[in-house]
């Protein structure tokens, strides 16, 4: 129903709803998926396969860092070990312990790694599938549970293969994919990955990110794609395209007129749900200190660390925190620099904004994050 207040009519037609009330609703749900939705994914397989790297190289740390999967030659995790991710605390990797070891055995395996906890899971070998895998892949799809396959360490065996001289990159990847689905040939149309956790940005992965997003339930797919690492320009659209979506859910839940529509009454902003919604964006887009520092020491390039100038980048290193939230306390630089991108606004600390100059607002700040995320890619030779 329309209404006399343009801002209502806005809110609306970028809701989709027929009403203020639905519009609301579908709003605050939207923000809540964005902020708060839990991600739980469970690498398992043999022992030694490389489920800790993996896990490892997901969250974007290495085996000696603070709080990364514990890694080695040999069995080395005897419980269900949760990883929560160091940007992203609502996503929780889980080290299972191997398959088939003697503690552990495949026709008892899941009913003890607790099944129901988990929203898929990752098989994981370094040569090839076994009967164990197999059997597990079986119990998994009997339970209505999504299960894939990861072929790992695959970069030992480009080198491995790369000396001889009718050495051919592609046809050694296709002979490797070639041999896991044979190896499979119990499992119906299995979705098998090539992975390597030195270099996740290679081979598979992106794949494997693009199958998850197609497969899970809309609000796991936000969880997800916040999480994972940006390996190239393609990555980051779909990481900023999700952000777009659900700006005018932001600028909804910002102000009154969620729960106030009087014709021609501004909406007075609730800034911590405008920083929480950057903040997201900020840690999302691999823009913070540390991951910055990360992939800075792995490209050998430590002028990375500062040779962004963004004025909101800079604003968000200073306040903010991984762990913000729509209940969060905004910082008083990241608000003045937030209106001062909607012309006419004033002083940010107690701001009058309609819900369309909100929305401006929210667009271009997600866009200024965009461009500094984008100089990132090509600072670092991932375009």
């Amino acid at each position: 129903m329309a209404s006399e207040n343009p801002d209502t009519n806005a809110a609306l037609q970028a809701s989709g709803e027929s009403t203020l009330k639905k519009a609301t609703k579908k709003a605050q749900k939207q923000i809540d998926q964005l902020f708060n939705v839990s991600l739980h994914i469970a690498v398992t397989g043999e022992s030694g396969t490389g489920k800790s790297s993996f896990i490892n190289a997901i969250r974007e740390l290495d085996s000696d860092d603070e709080g990364a999967a514990k890694t080695g030659v040999t069995e080395t995790t005897t419980d269900p070990t949760p990883y929560e991710h160091p940007t992203m605390p609502n996503v929780t990797l889980w080290d299972l312990p191997g398959i088939g070891t003697p503690k552990f055995k495949a026709r008892t395996y899941l009913k003890k790694m607790q099944f129901n906890r988990y929203d898929f899971f990752i098989i994981i070998s370094s040569e090839r599938f076994k009967e164990n895998d197999i059997m597990l892949a079986k119990e998994i799809k009997r339970r209505k549970k999504l299960f894939y396959f990861v072929r790992s360490k695959i970069d030992n065996d480009i080198r491995a293969e790369e000396t001889k001289k009718s050495f051919n990159k592609e046809e050694t990847l296709s002979q490797i994919k070639r041999n896991c689905l044979e190896n499979l040939e119990g499992i119906e149309n299995p979705k098998v990955f090539l992975i390597s956790s030195e270099d996740i940005k290679a081979f598979d992965y992106e794949k494997l990110v693009e199958t998850l997003m197609l497969d899970l339930p809309q609000h796991k797919q936000y969880a997800l794609l916040q999480s994972v690492p940006i390996t190239s320009v393609a990555m980051l659209q779909k990481k900023v395209k999700m952000f777009e979506k659900a700006a005018w859910a932001a600028a909804l839940c910002s102000g009154v007129i969620a729960v106030a529509p009087v014709p021609g009454l501004s909406v007075v902003c609730d800034a911590s749900i405008l920083v929480a919604f950057f903040t997201k964006c900020f840690y999302s887009f691999g823009l913070d200190d540390k991951s910055l520092k990360k992939l800075s020491e792995r490209i050998n390039k430590p002028q990375l660390e500062s040779f962004i100038k963004s004025p909101l980048v800079v604003a968000l290193t200073a306040k903010s925190t991984a762990r913000l939230s729509v209940s969060a306390v905004a910082g008083g630089a990241v608000l003045e620099y937030l209106c001062s991108l909607v012309p006419g606004v004033g002083n940010a600390a107690a701001a009058g904004i309609s819900f369309v100059c909100t929305l401006t607002l929210l667009k271009n700040g997600l866009k200024e994050l965009e461009n500094a995320a984008l100089m990132v890619l090509k600072e670092a030779g991932l375009q």
